[in-house]
């Protein structure tokens, strides 16, 4: 499997799956910054270079949208299954008797909105997990040094 992409799934489930669960989703923005930062320390654990800043973006874009989707699939139905009545009641608790749209409506929509916040979060964590964990300096390779026979330096050897 290529290093971006498996990097981008492990970072992405950790983004999708800790945002869906109910308890937990919570701190979905942590978890999100989290799934770009572990996104980025795997992709640069496995290169050979020294990766540079807009990889590390890339890296963190495409775990959110694999977190993203995840969270669509899994989180989306627990809503609907957990918070629809639950959103009804309060709104109406709140005075809300008419709504522009659905609850379903609604619910889709948050979720829309949740799962571009997960990608923007999870690039944000990309672009962060660079400068804290590639510590190799960038830039090519320098060449070796002129072959002399001054005194004081070895000759090449042949």
């Amino acid at each position: 499997m290529n290093n971006k992409l498996k990097a981008a799934l492990l970072g992405g489930v950790i983004v999708g799956l800790l945002s869906a669960i109910p308890i937990l989703n919570y701190c979905c923005c942590i978890w999100a910054i989290g799934g770009g930062l572990v996104a980025g320390l795997i992709y640069i654990k496995g290169s050979p270079n020294p990766v540079p800043t807009g990889e590390g973006a890339v890296i963190g874009a495409l775990a959110g949208v694999v977190g993203a989707v995840i969270y669509l699939v899994i989180g989306l139905p627990i809503a609907f299954l957990v918070g629809a009545g639950q959103l009804e009641a309060r709104l109406r608790e709140a005075g809300i008797q008419q709504m522009p749209m659905s609850t379903t409506a609604l619910l889709l929509v948050g979720g829309l909105f949740a799962a571009v916040c997960l990608l923007v979060l999870a690039t944000l964590g990309g672009l962060l997990s660079i400068p804290i964990f590639e510590k190799r300096k960038g830039g090519p390779i320098p060449p070796p040094p002129p072959e002399t026979n001054e005194p004081g330096t070895y000759p090449a050897a042949q």
